[in-house]
């Protein structure tokens, strides 16, 4: 139990930076150069790979792959939500409630026993 709080908690912090890595430039840095973008987004990954590398790994110690890509999306999704809302000003669909619906079917197949 411990190393899966542990591994939700790393990987929810480094769907955050990847989140960023990703997507903030597009609010702040559009009128720069793509290659400045690419720099930033590269420097942001590092820090997240530095903490989603032994996320994984102690995510790795209690599910299998499949498991551990599905709780990746989950996360992923949970993350973009909040962030394209409140960070981007984007406004929130009804979109958002499907994916997530199709999510919970990912998560119980996968979890299935």
């Amino acid at each position: 139990m411990r190393n899966s709080a542990l591994f939700v908690g790393m990987l929810t912090m480094s769907n955050v930076f990847m989140t960023f890595a990703w997507y903030g430039h597009l609010k702040h840095q559009a009128d720069r150069s793509w290659l400045w973008a690419v720099f930033i987004s590269w420097g942001i990954a590092f820090f997240e790979y530095l903490i989603q590398v032994p996320a994984n790994r102690f995510g790795y110690q209690t599910l299998s792959l499949g498991q551990l890509k599905i709780t990746q999306e989950v996360i992923t999704l949970l993350v973009f939500i909040p962030f394209s809302v409140v960070f981007m000003k984007e406004p929130l669909k009804l979109n958002y409630l499907w994916a997530a619906l199709c999510m919970t079917g990912a998560v119980y197949f996968i979890f299935k026993g």
